[in-house]
């Protein structure tokens, strides 16, 4: 026991120091990199790996434990192996285990783990690292030649053409990179041939081909890769030459002629597409109407901006800034105008023109709801830096510079400025709008039309809307007492210089510019302001073919017209049309262009078709001959003059209007031309005074509103004149002028008035012959004045029998009367008879007027006559002085039943200059004393009138 004590316990120490230091010998994992990125080329072996393959382990220099014995890799079966090179430093190799194609796998992905080598040589208690992520590229060889699509290229061309491309031919590699997959290079191998390829495999020709030289061509073409490796095998290109055809449109006219009034005339009615035969797959024709030229860009309506807004239904209570220039409206007198443009009346502007509207014109009530509308024709401003040019300007007229609201042009762009009073707002609030359009400096004309509705400002351009680009806000302008000027042309500077004058001068033309305050415009009477009358059309749309498709511009000028079936499209040519809707249109030349498209199968054009331009002539219409008419000399007593309604100087007339056409039946061999009535418009009739102008104080020419009811008429009136305007029939102005009212309350002294009246259509392009009026005051007067009159105006006198009693005379012949005696009772008797012709003449005067008045609708009493018997008893001894006596009595009662009709009529005021209202008192007031003085008389017997005799 002693003997194996101590062996057995020192055994027993190192078994028990091995196993503890046997437990400490392997504490650590290895370690390696978190991802490796790799690449590798096609058909080789070797990954090149970023970092390198490298495992480290803690426990070094340890062995077995501090040394790294292998790399395994984990994932999809993938064709690489791990090696360690070195098992105490740890680095090791990535390679291929087998073939790597680049074109079967571009890329690899997979894990890999480090492994050390454990606590002894018998590699128990290992340890493995963290996995890491191998990405693997694989790099492309160029192995592979370009490869063509087709086996062979066919194609044919039209001789004398020169084509940019007849045909492509196209080439693949099967390499798996874009270096040496993409075809990078196109050439034709044979050579001295008259064609060309260029990088995308394009071929076309460098020269005219020739049919009858040759007539056909083959060529052979290779390709290359980014790689410069050439296709195995050249490809066969055949072109075929095909003489001309001439394809395009056949059988139109290069003139067509229109006929003004004749409605939609067809412009090719014979017309098709000659396209040699070729298979086609689409047509696109699009016919082109220019009207540039004429008018502001088309044939539109030339009446006055007032007549026109009249006629589409625009708000009443515009006012035009730019009127044509006349007594009333001359700060237009010294702008420039564009000439030879019809009665169209534009205004050119180029930079040193300007013009300032009258206080008495500017509207001064602009609320947060107004209008702004111009016609405007701008094109580029010259220079480097553009000046503002304004088109309207209201800025201070003397002191300070301040603009309240303007309308300019800067740099292509149109911007509006409102600035607003402090008395209107006072916080920080919109106050410029921009707008950035290519319409502003196209050179064309177009149509603005500025609908403001504080604080949105909205821009219609030939009735299309546009919102603002851009809106800047600015203070409102403090209130002061400085008066403001409005300007057009140009913006007025009146202070902060040392001379009042012009700046931002506006370069182009305008036409029509009108502010309407406290109304904004509606997209439909937009349209109607700016929409042309002349245009294309389509003639029987059920005729057109399903497969057709066709659309218009908004403005009708072209027609872009589509199908598939060349008979379809032929069909619809010849239904295209010219339409011009004005009566009298504008006349000369309007240009036609049409151009052609076609398509073939698989191709986008195959043939070219020429462009085709025509001109449609708009033949001079027959220009109306308005004629006015009527009585040119109106008499009547001072009390109708003085009356409330006064007269109806126009009562008679008539407007008729005649055109001169040819017969178009030969009559001995030569047309004769006829003379035609016709019907149309008319824009404004004017009633001038001739002489001195009427005195407001005393006198007046107007018209009842109630007149204008129903028609597209407005009136306005002035010392000088009434005029009435609007668009409407001549049947209309008629009627409103035989409506017309010319009155004088003071017409004592008053003996006569002359008018002259004139009308147009069109804003002054026809306008009728002057027609001229007297209108002659009756006062009382003598008998042998009234014998006068009755002989200088017999056309008045109406025959009338007056059986006298004949037995009186003869009774008092017979009682034996001396010869003296006979001749006073004769020249009594004749006396009596001149005297008696005159008053009833007078009474059928009055029963004329009477009833000249009820055909206007003014409710009148009839005075009845009954002269079928008049007995007349005649004493001879009477005084001569009777028949004074009786004349002054007949006149008398006449007035007296003239001052009763007139109490009886219920009639409205007449639009007319104001009277003195006291003057009229203390005339009715007279009026009711003479005829209670007449009244007076009648009761005392004096003289009595009977309907069947006079007695003396």
């Amino acid at each position: 026991m002693k003997i194996f004590g101590l062996p057995f316990l020192l055994f027993w120490l190192i078994l028990g120091q091995s196993c503890a230091f046997g437990g400490k010998v392997n504490k650590h994992k290895p370690w390696i990199e978190t991802s490796y990125h790799g690449v590798i080329t096609e058909n080789m072996d070797t990954v090149l790996l970023d970092p390198p393959l490298v495992a480290l382990d803690k426990d070094a220099p340890i062995p077995y434990a501090g040394e790294i014995c292998a790399f395994k890799i984990h994932g999809q079966e993938s064709p690489f192996e791990a090696v360690v090179l070195n098992q105490t430093s740890g680095e090791g190799v990535l390679r291929a285990s087998g073939p790597v194609d680049c074109e079967s796998q571009k890329e690899y992905t997979f894990i890999i783990q480090a492994y050390d080598c454990g606590a002894g040589p018998n590699g128990a208690d290992w340890k493995k690292s963290h996995k890491a992520v191998v990405h693997i590229q694989v790099d492309d060889v160029n192995e592979f030649s370009p490869v063509f699509r087709e086996p062979v290229y066919k194609a044919s061309v039209t001789e004398g053409k020169i084509y940019d491309s007849i045909l492509q031919v196209e080439a693949w590699d099967q390499d798996c990179s874009p270096q040496y997959s993409q075809i990078c290079n196109y050439e034709i191998v044979t050579a001295g041939t008259p064609f060309a390829i260029d990088r995308n495999g394009n071929i076309r020709n460098t020269e005219r081909l020739n049919y009858d030289k040759q007539q056909s061509y083959k060529i052979m073409v290779t390709a290359f890769d980014c790689g410069q490796k050439r296709a195995k095998e050249s490809m066969a290109v055949h072109i075929d030459v095909k003489p001309v055809c001439k394809p395009g449109w056949q059988g139109w006219n290069k003139r067509v002629d229109y006929e003004p009034g004749t409605g939609s005339k067809q412009l090719f009615p014979k017309m098709h597409l000659e396209t040699c035969g070729g298979p086609l797959s689409g047509v696109r024709a699009t016919v082109e109407l220019q009207t540039n030229h004429i008018g502001k860009g088309c044939d539109r309506e030339t009446y006055s901006e007032k007549s026109l807004q009249k006629l589409c239904g625009a708000a009443s209570g515009s006012t035009d800034l730019l009127p044509a220039p006349s007594p009333s409206t001359n700060w237009t007198a010294s702008l420039l105008t564009d000439s030879g443009r019809e009665s169209d009346l534009m205004y050119r502007f180029d930079g040193r023109q300007a013009a300032n509207v009258p206080d008495r014109v500017v509207p001064q009530n602009l609320t947060d709801q107004f209008t702004i509308a111009t016609w405007m024709k701008h094109g580029p401003s010259p220079g480097l830096r553009a000046e503002k040019e304004t088109l309207l300007c209201n800025s201070d007229k003397t002191e300070m510079n301040r603009h309240h609201y303007s309308l300019y042009v800067h740099n292509c762009r149109l911007v509006f400025l409102l600035r607003r009073d402090f008395t209107q707002v006072d916080t920080f609030r919109p106050a410029e709008f921009h707008w950035k359009l290519e319409q502003i400096c196209d050179k064309e004309w177009h149509y603005y039309v500025i609908n403001v509705e504080f604080p949105a400002v909205t821009l219609f351009v030939d009735g299309v809307t546009y919102e603002p680009y851009l809106v800047t806000d600015d203070w409102p302008i403090h209130p002061s007492q400085i008066d403001t000027q409005l300007t057009v042309g140009a913006c007025w500077q009146g202070g902060e210089v040392a001379t009042p004058r012009f700046t931002q001068y506006f370069r182009g033309s305008l036409s029509g510019l009108t502010i309407r305050p406290g109304r904004i415009e509606t997209q439909k009477v937009i349209s109607c302001l700016q929409a042309c009358k002349e245009g294309l059309d389509i003639n029987s749309l059920e005729s057109l073919g399903k497969d057709i498709k066709f659309h218009f511009n908004p403005a009708q000028s072209v027609l872009v017209v589509e199908g598939e079936d060349l008979d379809s499209i032929h069909t619809a040519m010849t239904k295209v049309s010219y339409i011009n809707l004005r009566q009298f249109p504008t006349p000369g030349l309007r240009e036609l262009h049409i151009t052609t498209t076609v398509q073939c199968f698989g191709e986008d054009t195959c043939l070219s078709v020429p462009d085709i331009k025509a001109v449609v002539m708009v033949l001079p219409p027959s220009e109306p001959r308005i004629t006015i008419t009527g009585s040119n000399r109106l008499v009547r007593p001072a009390g109708d003059v003085r009356g409330p309604l006064g007269v109806a100087p126009f009562k008679e007339l008539r407007i008729t209007s005649t055109v001169v056409k040819g017969d178009g039946s030969p009559f001995g061999g030569s047309h004769r031309p006829g003379v035609m009535e016709v019907m149309h418009n008319l824009d404004y009739c004017d009633v001038l005074v001739i002489g001195e102008e009427l005195n407001p104080a005393r006198e007046s020419l107007g018209i009842h509103h109630n007149a204008l009811l129903g028609k597209h008429l407005d009136a306005t009136n002035s010392t000088s004149g009434i005029s009435i305007y609007g668009v409407d029939s001549m049947a209309h102005y008629e009627q409103a002028l035989k409506q017309v009212r010319y009155r004088n309350w003071r017409p004592a002294t008053l003996s006569e008035r002359r008018f002259r009246l004139t009308c147009s259509e069109l804003n002054g392009r026809y306008t009728s012959n002057e027609f001229n009026l007297e209108v002659s005051v009756l006062h009382h007067s003598a008998p042998v004045e009234h014998v006068n009159h009755m002989a200088a105006q017999p056309q008045y006198l109406r025959p009338v029998h007056h059986p006298i009693m004949i037995h009186t005379l003869n009774s008092h012949m017979s009682g034996g009367a001396p010869p003296a005696a006979t001749v006073v009772i004769v020249v009594c008797i004749a006396a009596l008879v001149v005297i008696v012709v005159i008053g009833i003449y007078r009474i059928h005067a009055t029963q004329q007027e009477g009833s000249r008045e009820e055909e206007d609708g003014v409710k009148e009493a009839e005075v009845d006559w009954e002269n079928s018997t008049l007995t007349i008893t005649v004493n001879p001894m009477e005084n001569i002085g009777g028949p004074q006596t009786l004349e002054k009595d007949v006149q008398e009662e006449e007035h007296e039943e003239e001052e009763e009709e007139e109490e009886d009529e219920q009639i409205g005021g007449l639009s007319s200059a104001e009277s003195d209202d006291s003057e009229e008192e203390e005339e009715e007031e007279e009026e009711e004393e003479e005829r209670e003085g007449q009244e007076e008389r009648k009761h005392n017997g004096k003289h009595e009138w009977d309907s069947s005799s006079i007695t003396y």
